[in-house]
């Protein structure tokens, strides 16, 4: 049951990188491998925990020592760990689909024609590096899923063929991850290392930034050679209904923006889920909406009001997410996890080496359980520690390392960040397409980057 956990997640996986020719929608295949893990886990849940590879379970034990049998395997199980998982991707699917819902409104009353209209040129090169740079420093302030959200629509005003389209949102989340790396509230990862203590704010800026900015410019460097020609911009039809007014497009870009950076204040501030805070700026930006067109014709309302905005939200990205999230919770609770990290730490004991692996990992499956491995395998030691251990100190270069493996390895394969999903979910980007158009960028990005934080820290 152990090893059939990670056939039904392998098939299911290549079921979502093949979503095109098979010509089944990747959020279903998403919905049965998350659900499907977690059945085979229960089935053989006595022979698999006993196996000693749960760290999850050996917690368990030691709060229950009286736990045994059957129904001790079955409440751990069922009352602990699927309301544990259940929880933590909830999380990320609210903050989701409200990130989502506050960029629709935005675009709903065209507060994005406000930038795109500053954006006039068409040529390829230039727009690639306008638009990247803009996302990579909006990742860091904001985080790099909701600036993907964000550029994402933007996008869409500016580039009319949908191929062309592809590879500059590609390139969007390629920029967004390496932004989010370098800053304490730009990624998921990030974050659990800052409140973890394992970095502090100001060190993780100093020591990933340069990285970072390598991992996307080479790739930029590369294209800059190779793309040629201009965009073609959307034919936008003229309505003869006027449904906003220039001050209401201003009105609510100011909103939306400021709403999505009061996120990572609000968490700040009140150390709540940034969820809570992303819901909080959704309703308040609803109340100003309710309020605004309270008199207005009901074709305006049904137009422009929060409640038909949602009816545009991509739902299937939401299940996707809970699909995929949910199957690689599966595995992290029986175990799996848990031995890929032993396996990494035993064969290559080179910091740097682990490090890169687990980039080249999180490509695959989420980056957040494999870094919680990390902050669970490797305690941090005391300042003034030697030898090995002085890697592992506060702000040692594990952690700053990472923090930047673990944020822009993601990019290699579009599934494998919460940015890159948004994206495909948002653009119906073909995974096999991204496989042989921006992979190979991502991983010589990725690997430039690594090359100057070695040298950063061996300097």
């Amino acid at each position: 049951m152990f090893i059939l956990m990670v056939i039904v997640f392998v098939l299911g996986y290549t079921a979502i990188a093949l979503e095109h020719p098979l010509k089944i929608d990747k959020a279903a295949s998403a919905l049965i491998i998350g659900t499907l893990t977690w059945v085979v886990y229960m089935l053989g849940a006595e022979g698999i925990l006993h196996m000693g590879f749960s760290p999850s379970w050996q917690n368990f034990l030691a709060m229950y020592p009286d736990a045994h049998g059957i129904h001790a395997v079955h409440e751990f199980i069922v009352e602990h760990e699927i309301i544990h998982h259940l929880g933590e991707i909830a999380e990320i699917l609210f903050f989701l689909l409200g990130a989502m819902t506050i960029v629709e409104v935005v675009d709903q009353h065209e507060g994005f024609k406000i930038i795109t209209d500053k954006i006039n040129t068409t040529n390829k090169v230039k727009l690639l590096w306008i638009l990247s740079v803009l996302t990579f420093f909006m990742s860091a302030l904001l985080d790099n899923l909701t600036t993907t959200i964000v550029l994402v629509a933007l996008l869409r005003k500016l580039i009319d063929d949908k191929q062309t389209r592809w590879f500059f949102a590609s390139m969007v989340v390629l920029a967004a991850n390496a932004g989010g790396a370098w800053s304490p509230i730009g990624d998921v990862t990030t974050i659990m290392l800052w409140i973890g203590g394992q970095v502090t704010a100001l060190k993780i800026i100093e020591g990933v930034i340069l990285p970072s900015l390598v991992c996307m410019i080479v790739p930029l460097a590369i294209l800059s050679f190779t793309m040629k020609g201009n965009v073609k911009r959307p034919v936008i039809e003229d309505d003869d209904i006027e449904y906003t007014t220039s001050k209401e497009r201003v009105l609510f870009l100011i909103l939306g923006v400021t709403g999505l950076l009061f996120v990572p204040v609000f968490k700040t501030a009140t150390h709540l889920p940034p969820y809570m805070g992303m819901l909080l700026s959704l309703g308040m930006l609803w109340v100003v909406g309710e309020v605004v067109h309270r008199d207005k014709p009901k074709e305006v309302k049904d137009k422009l009001k929060v409640t038909a905005v949602l009816r545009k939200v991509d739902v299937p990205t939401v299940l996707f997410f809970l699909g995929i999230l949910s199957a690689v919770a599966a595995l992290q609770s029986a175990g799996h996890l848990s031995i890929l990290s032993q396996y990494l730490d035993e064969n290559l004991g080179n910091i740097y080496l682990i490090d890169l692996a687990i980039g080249v990992l999180s490509s695959i499956v989420d980056n957040v359980p494999l870094v919680a491995g990390s902050m669970g395998m490797y305690p941090v030691t005391e300042v003034g520690a030697v030898g090995y251990d002085a890697f592992f100190v506060q702000d040692g270069a594990f952690w700053e390392f990472l923090a930047y493996t673990a944020g822009t390895g993601g990019s290699m394969l579009i599934i494998g960040s919460a940015a890159g999903v948004a994206a495909m979910g948002l653009e119906k980007i073909d995974f096999i397409w991204y496989l042989k158009h921006i992979s190979w960028l991502a991983l010589v990005g990725y690997l430039a980057g690594a090359g100057v934080y070695y040298l950063m820290f061996a300097l």
